[in-house]
């Protein structure tokens, strides 16, 4: 029924009146609970958010009671609500409606499930069933409304009637709660669904699409970049309510399905930040940081089962962090002009620009229908503008792998792939370009070696700058040939870098050349590593002095021009430290190299700049001496070298003293060669050496003498046992008791075809420098054995033995055992019969060696005679440390004329009883002293008193002498 506006105005006017009156009321009575001021409706309005107009009661009780709004009449009415079921939590809320038209109004209350707006970052509100049931205070119960994404009841105004509604509520959280006109409430259902439509379709493309892609291409940023679609297709489903269309869906599955939407979203932007990134490559600890966070985020889907707040807070908050880590990681890497990092900028800046919005909806900032379906929508924009860069990344440059370039392209490639800079000479125009601007690599200002060729001549080393220049004009003079040059440029440091440029002329139509390019590289390394190389091969390695053959070169260079220069004599030295075997041996060979530094040190500070000291070999020093000349002065040198090289050195707490021996000799021929000189300067240290050393010995020409006899006497050494001018002489050995022969001490002896007979004393020592000790040892065994068993052979089984001498050498070689073992095999001579006899200074050469070998020579059989004993240093530990049968007594204690010699030696043959050992004296002259050694009781003498030594067949015959019956027998 149509009124007009005359009809209208009492209604309002009365309206508006009871309006007043219920605002008098309500504040007449604060303490009840009482209806909100009515809302008027008219006409005219389709939608109205009562929210801010509706009030909340909390934990009430399943009785309600509330205070109408007052009626038309004015009348303020009580009613009473009870819930629907006895579970009820006693959440209520009131609202009152006035119906200020002269027309029956149908309006629909909705009462959405979620709302994003104001849900918060933590422990949001993810969305429940809002509104049970809806009572109003006249007429019946309001129907429901089917919906799945809201509460929807509709109810219908009488005109100019004021109704309260009760509304029970399933939670006290009511975000929203509107008003609507029914066919506006349907066309706005209608609009966000086809636009959620859209933005579905879209979105399901993009995740169908990717995937594709991946199986397609395979490349590993593809399976992230459709993980992360997928993700967000998930999270608008369930956002646009698309989900309760293909499964039944409860609100509280929602809320279940809405947390892990929102974590898969989470996830899927950590794994393709980290995948497209290629984070892995950059540090390890980044791939564990991100595996770490991946598997969290994978717990916390655990957690939406049981508590969808909590994981929908964390996934939120994982979110904005992946963010604000994303933005740090790309600017970093973008500074650092890393591809990727540089293509996902754009994306990345819509990604903060959404967060900033999601924040400001979450927190309530920002508060109307359209901003949660237009962040939906910013995300599936965000997913195709990130397709579009993996695509354009994933595909750049397919061309090039299916190999469809030029050559040019190819040696452009090839070029930038090497790292060389391109050097570009205009020659026309005088312009030298370089590409990349080498410039920069020298610390210079950008551009300035861009530009005529004479700019580089002050950047480049003064001695390079000719040849620099000579080369551009001679490959400009001859138009042809290429380019290959080494020069230094100096760097903003003043530091000067090797560059290496090769480079070839282009020829114009005139014939001339226009242009020069090629190529410039950095080579300062190399020859860096050249130079160190060179500087190696000269120098010694430990003191960084000069090694033999540049102590020679700068010799010879030396000898050369005092040939011409008067004034320039040089005095050549040769240092050599005296016992320096024994500091390594005794403390090792680091403090050996220790000791030598020192030495260094010492002698560098006695010299001047002109003179030259090298380290010739271990423990040998070379000196060159060109600041002294005067005769007088190269003598005090001299001392104070020795001098220096004698004040202590403390190592390891213990002070270290050592003397030199020192040879010299000054340039005073100009026939010398460097060679000769360095020669003489050594005979004159060897000669120190000889003397005992501590000494200095200036060159004399005698030296030459006794150095050549030496080599000649080595040279016919190892030609004597071929020519078989080696052999044995035998001392005999006696028992003092009876006078008897026991056995014999076996002599070497050489008979030389010039010099005749060679005494031991000379020919050993040069046979102990060398190699020769070891045949002449194995000799003597050899031969001692085999005489033994000719004089058995011919006289019998002779109770007598055979006594051989050992050296260091030998007893130090690992062989010795099988070399005798191997003599008494070929020979078929007893053990018990041969002897060796050793010093107490070869056994202390190495105690540990000569234990283990003389314990298996006893296992053997073979006797064992400690020989000169008390003249070293007659330890009494070697006694009873090695298995020694017998004790040969020095012939200096036996010769004694002291009073202190019957002590000593009866001390020492008392001792060796005890040690049950036979005691052998050595060196006895008179008849009286074998008597009073008896008495003592010494066993067994050998001295010229009982035979002098005599070969092998004058000792067969002395056997058949003193033994006729042994072969009868």
């Amino acid at each position: 029924m149509i009124r007009t506006d005359s009809n209208r105005r009492p209604a309002i006017a009365l309206i508006s009146i009871v309006l007043m009156l219920a605002g008098l009321l309500a504040a007449l009575l604060p303490g009840l609970a009482r209806a909100a001021d009515p809302v008027a409706i008219s006409r005219d309005e389709t939608a109205l958010d009562l929210t801010a107009v509706t009030d909340i009661y909390a934990h009430r009780g399943e009785a309600f009671q509330v205070s109408t709004a007052p009626g038309t009449d004015g009348i303020v009415r009580r009613i009473e609500v009870r819930a629907s079921s006895p579970q009820h939590s006693g959440d209520w809320a009131v609202f009152s409606l006035a119906n200020v038209s002269d027309e029956q109004l149908d309006r629909l209350i909705v009462a959405p499930h979620f709302r994003l707006v104001g849900s918060r970052m933590i422990w949001p509100d993810l969305g429940s069933q809002r509104i049970i049931s809806v009572t109003p205070s006249e007429g019946f119960a309001l129907d429901r409304q089917a919906s799945p994404d809201a509460d929807v009841f509709q109810i219908t105004l009488n005109p100019g009637s004021i109704v309260t509604f009760v509304a029970e509520l399933s939670s006290p959280e009511l975000p929203q709660i509107y008003l609507w006109e029914p066919d506006a409430y349907k066309d706005t259902v209608n609009a966000f669904t086809l636009y959620q439509g859209i933005v579905l379709g879209i979105a399901g493309l993009l995740a169908v699409f990717l995937t594709i892609l991946f199986v397609v291409k395979g490349t590993s940023m593809l399976p992230a970049t459709a993980a992360l679609a997928w993700a967000v297709l998930a999270y608008i489903c369930v956002d646009f309510g698309f989900l309760s269309k293909l499964i039944s869906v409860t609100p509280a599955d929602e809320r279940i399905w809405r947390a892990g939407t929102e974590v898969f979203l989470a996830t899927g932007l950590v794994i393709f930040l980290f995948t497209y990134l290629n984070l892995n490559r950059w540090h390890t600890n980044l791939s564990y940081a991100t595996l770490a966070w991946i598997i969290a985020l994978g717990l916390i889907f655990g957690v939406a089962i049981y508590d969808p707040a909590i994981a929908a807070g964390l996934a939120r908050i994982s979110f904005a962090t992946t963010g604000v880590v994303g933005l740090l990681l790309i600017a970093y890497l973008g500074f650092n002009r890393y591809d990727r990092a540089i293509m996902l900028v754009p994306t990345w800046v819509l990604i903060l620009v959404w967060l900033f919005g999601a924040w400001m909806t979450v927190t309530g900032q920002l508060d109307n229908d359209i901003i949660q379906p237009a962040l939906g929508g910013g995300l599936v924009l965000i997913v195709l503008l990130i397709g579009f860069t993996v695509m354009q990344h994933a595909f750049a440059g397919g061309v090039l792998q299916q190999g469809l370039f030029s050559d040019l392209e190819r040696q452009s490639l090839a070029l930038s792939g090497a790292g060389d800079t391109v050097w570009d000479w205009d020659v026309a125009r005088d312009r030298v370009v370089t590409i990349p601007d080498i410039s920069g690599q020298l610390g210079l200002p950008d551009g300035s070696l861009n530009g005529a060729a004479r700019n580089w001549l002050p950047q480049i080393h003064p001695d390079d700058r000719d040849r620099f220049r000579s080369a551009l004009d001679v490959m400009i003079e001859h138009r042809k040939g290429r380019l290959n040059h080494q020069f230094r440029l100096r760097a903003e440091d003043a530091h000067y870098h090797w560059m290496s440029l090769r480079a070839r002329p282009v020829v114009g139509s005139n014939g001339e050349v226009i242009r020069c390019v090629g190529t410039m590289i950095d080579v300062t390394e190399q020859k860096s590593s050249e130079e160190r190389l060179l500087h190696d091969a000269v120098h010694d390695n430990l003191t960084g002095l000069p090694n033999r053959e540049l102590f020679l070169d700068r010799l010879d260079a030396l000898t050369r021009m005092s040939a011409s220069q008067e004034a320039m004599r040089p005095t050549v030295f040769m240092i050599d430290i005296d016992r320096f075997k024994q500091v390594n041996d005794n403390l090792g060979m680091s403090a050996g190299d220790t000791i030598l530094l020192t030495i260094t040190r010492r002698l560098k500070r006695l010299l001047k700049p002109q003179d030259t000291l090298a380290r010739i070999t271990g423990d040998q020093f070379g000196l060159i001496l060109l600041s002294e000349q005067a005769p007088a002065k190269v003598a005090a040198l001299a001392e104070a070298i020795n001098k220096a090289i004698m004040v202590p050195i403390v190592f390891a707490k213990r002070e270290i003293i050592l003397t030199a021996s020192i040879g010299l000799v000054s340039f005073v021929d100009d026939s010398t060669s460097a060679y000769d000189l360095m020669k003489d300067a050594e005979l004159g240290m060897y000669h120190a050496k000889r003397q005992g050393g501590n000494r200095i010995e200036p060159f004399r020409p005698a030296f030459k003498t006794v150095g050549t006899d030496k080599l000649h006497l080595e040279s016919d050494l190892r030609r004597a046992l071929e020519r078989k001018e080696m052999g044995l002489a035998y001392q005999p050995i006696v028992r003092l008791e009876d006078g008897e022969i026991v056995g014999f001490e076996a002599l070497m002896r050489w008979e030389h075809p010039r010099r005749g007979a060679i005494p031991p004393a000379e020919f050993i020592p040069i046979a102990e420098s060398s190699d020769l000790i070891f045949a002449l040892g194995l000799f003597a065994i050899e031969q001692a054995a085999s005489d033994l068993k000719d004089w058995q052979g011919d006289v019998g089984e002779v109770p007598v033995s055979v006594s051989v001498n050992i050296s260091s050498a030998q007893l130090l070689r690992n062989d010795l055992c099988n070399d005798v073992r191997a003599a008494l095999t070929k020979t078929g001579c007893k053990p018990h019969h041969l002897k060796l006899e050793l010093t107490e200074s070869v056994v202390m050469e190495n105690p540990e060696q000569a234990a283990l070998v003389l314990a298996r020579m006893g296992e053997i059989g073979i006797g064992l005679a400690l020989d000169d004993f008390g003249t070293g240093h007659s330890s009494l530990a070697y006694l009873t440390r090695f298995p020694f049968d017998t004790l040969k007594i020095d012939q200096s204690l036996v010769r004694d004329t002291s009073d202190k010699r019957a002590v000593l030696l009866r001390s020492i043959i008392t001792m060796a009883k005890d040690l049950d050992m036979k005691v052998v004296a050595e060196g006895i002259e008179h008849d009286e002293d074998a008597g009073e050694l008896f008495e003592m009781g010494c066993d067994f003498g050998q001295s010229f008193l009982f035979g002098p030594a005599m070969r092998a067949p004058a000792i067969k015959q002395l056997l058949r002498e003193r033994f006729p019956l042994s072969k009868a027998s």
